[in-house]
């Protein structure tokens, strides 16, 4: 069965949530106010209304309630308004409560029922008596959110070690998985140091070009593998996937730099005579 939806984003760089166009006449970068499992929200519409299948519906498709009014503009930017005010409150009773937990920014709902406030921490925090202090000061329901590194950093920013800003904070919707096998595949090196990000993970862009190293693999030779050249038979000691390229040491002890294209595996051709580098490979 198809449904007609629009997608909906509530910030920046958020993901994106479909929702029923509830016959509402929306265009583009129309603001909207939605019923979220956190309360009302307002949202602006960052498609055009599609239609997608039950399969592509993660939770249960709600309507929009309606196009956002200039009241609710006014009372969105005022929430905003208060955001610096609240950061600053919860502070002070984070620390009267001495808890170890780092405080990145907080949110009203759109009709102020609900405060969400999100923190990083090292491991779990009893903040109980801090929850009292913030609903006797703002006479709200306050939810306390724990995020990880990642999502910490995408708050913040920063710079990262290429010189530019921070791509969750730039482009990055979604963080994906990223693992150390990937960083191998690229010759990268292992030095936390080199590989790791403002938040401490491994960095985002070791994954863009994952993919492409993967195919690189396949058709170059393997380091310390033997190879055919136009000037002989020689074993790889280095690879350039990015130049698409191998360095190739001789039996006389020179080496050479040759193209991907100007190379070919000898596994066949050294199984009958494979004394003939047995001095490359000692």
């Amino acid at each position: 069965m198809q449904h007609k939806v629009v997608a909906i984003q509530f910030n920046h760089l958020g993901k994106k949530y479909y929702f029923s166009p509830n016959e509402l006449n929306l265009n583009k970068n129309d603001f909207v106010v939605v019923e979220t499992i956190r309360g009302l929200e307002l949202g602006e519409v960052v498609s055009d209304i599609i239609e997608i299948s039950d399969e592509e519906i993660v939770s249960p498709l709600k309507p929009i309630l309606r196009i956002a009014d200039i009241e609710d503009i006014k009372t969105h930017k005022e929430n905003i308004d208060k955001e610096a005010y609240v950061i600053q409150k919860t502070s002070e009773f984070v620390n009267a409560n001495q808890l170890e937990m780092k405080l990145l920014n907080c949110e009203y709902t759109l009709d102020r029922t609900k405060l969400i406030i999100y923190f990083t921490a090292e491991g779990r925090v009893d903040f109980r008596e801090l929850v009292k202090d913030l609903a006797n000061e703002f006479h709200v329901r306050i939810e306390l959110r724990q995020v990880g590194a990642r999502d910490g950093a995408k708050v913040i920013g920063g710079i990262g070690p290429c010189g530019r800003q921070t791509c969750c904070t730039t482009f990055l919707r979604e963080f994906e998985p990223v693992s150390i096998k990937m960083a191998k595949n690229q010759n990268l090196s292992l030095n936390p140091n080199n590989i790791s990000g403002i938040c401490g993970k491994l960095l985002c862009c070791i994954r863009y070009e994952d993919d492409n190293y993967r195919d690189f693999k396949k058709e170059m030779p393997n380091v310390n593998s033997l190879v055919w050249t136009l000037e002989g038979r020689g074993k790889v000691i280095d690879i350039n996937y990015s130049m698409q390229s191998a360095t190739v040491l001789f039996k006389d002890g020179n080496s050479k730099v040759f193209d991907i294209n100007e190379i070919a595996d000898t596994k066949e051709e050294l199984s009958d005579d494979a004394s003939v580098l047995v001095g490359l490979e000692e």
